[in-house]
């Protein structure tokens, strides 16, 4: 049996995907499903059972003989608003959760692969998975970066195959539900068809309009590197999950404008609010994934929004 906390999430329902097209029907998925809308995104896979997340935090430290049957932990679920600033519950749900589940994992040898964050790096320039480089700008990336510090700490000592993966800004189907969490490409897409004109920061932090970058990476190529992690065999690493190249929201915004054969750019002045807390560029130094030994590229933004888009406009619920 497989794992999949947060499964009815943007990144876990699209492993759940994944692994149903693989042959692999035994998942349980944990999750919150306060929010009712996210049953859509798993209306259409087959799994075997469902778990509240809180329910799951004590089972998996619990002796119950069905957990031996437990392949491998994906642990994906998380609070991701970044401008939620209530440390508490952050701390609580990203990171003593997290611990929760190490612990189980450990205790029953059960391969654990977890969600970092490329919030962990803040403003450097540099994105790489050393401890000179992690600066967060708030209190979610400070959460994942306290985890990651944890899986360090217990390096050592830990029997199992750990691997923290740092997502970088990840767009694809089925992140509707994430509200305003939601991808630029997932936005902008909206904001074009319901208004003819895609919305984009003015400048700040020293570029021009538009011309802040974002190591933008498709959802299928995240849950491809997600799947290959789990198939390691041993060891604790905490690697960085991206496509190895910047893009800029001008270009996205082109992107998604030609797709659409109409549209114009607005520019918005930046919120006050975001300048201390803003991430100006980011993109994945792949340096430690390539050392351990994933081959494959990721797709650029021409290929990946192309077919986001087709799958959020022809068809498919947006």
């Amino acid at each position: 049996m497989i794992v999949v906390t947060g499964g009815a999430g943007f990144i876990g329902s699209n492993l759940v995907h994944a692994l149903n097209a693989r042959g692999r029907h035994d998942i349980l998925v944990v999750d919150d499903f306060t929010d009712g809308h996210k049953f859509q995104n798993l209306a259409d896979t087959q799994i075997i059972d469902y778990l509240d997340y809180q329910d799951f935090r004590g089972v998996v430290q619990s002796s119950a003989a069905w957990l031996k049957s437990i392949e491998i932990i994906y642990h994906l679920g998380a609070c991701s608003d970044t401008t939620e600033w209530d440390g508490r519950y952050m701390l609580d749900t990203n990171f003593s959760y997290s611990k929760a589940v190490l612990n189980g994992c450990e205790a029953l040898q059960i391969p654990l692969v977890y969600a970092s964050s490329a919030a962990v790096y803040g403003a450097h320039a540099h994105c790489i998975e050393t401890p000179e480089f992690e600066q967060p700008l708030n209190v979610y990336g400070y959460s994942k970066l306290l985890f990651d510090q944890h899986v360090r700490h217990r390096a050592g000592a830990l029997r199992i195959p750990v691997t923290g993966l740092r997502y970088f800004n990840v767009y694809g189907p089925r992140e509707q539900h994430k509200g305003r969490m939601a991808s630029v490409v997932y936005h902008f897409n909206q904001q074009l068809k319901e208004t003819g004109t895609v919305r984009l920061f003015g400048a700040s932090h020293g570029v021009s309009a538009g011309e802040q970058c974002r190591d933008f990476v498709s959802v299928e190529d995240v849950v491809a590197v997600t799947l290959w992690c789990g198939t390691l065999s041993a060891g604790v690493r905490i690697l960085n999950c991206g496509t190895g190249k910047m893009a800029t929201f001008n270009e996205v915004a082109r992107e998604i404008i030609t797709w659409h054969g109409t549209g114009t750019v607005d520019y918005i002045p930046f919120p006050n609010d975001l300048l201390g807390a803003y991430q100006n560029r980011t993109c994945a130094d792949l340096g430690a994934l390539r050392g351990a030994g994933y081959p494959d590229e990721c797709q650029g933004i021409e290929s990946g929004i192309a077919r986001y888009l087709a799958w959020l406009n022809c068809g498919h619920p947006a």
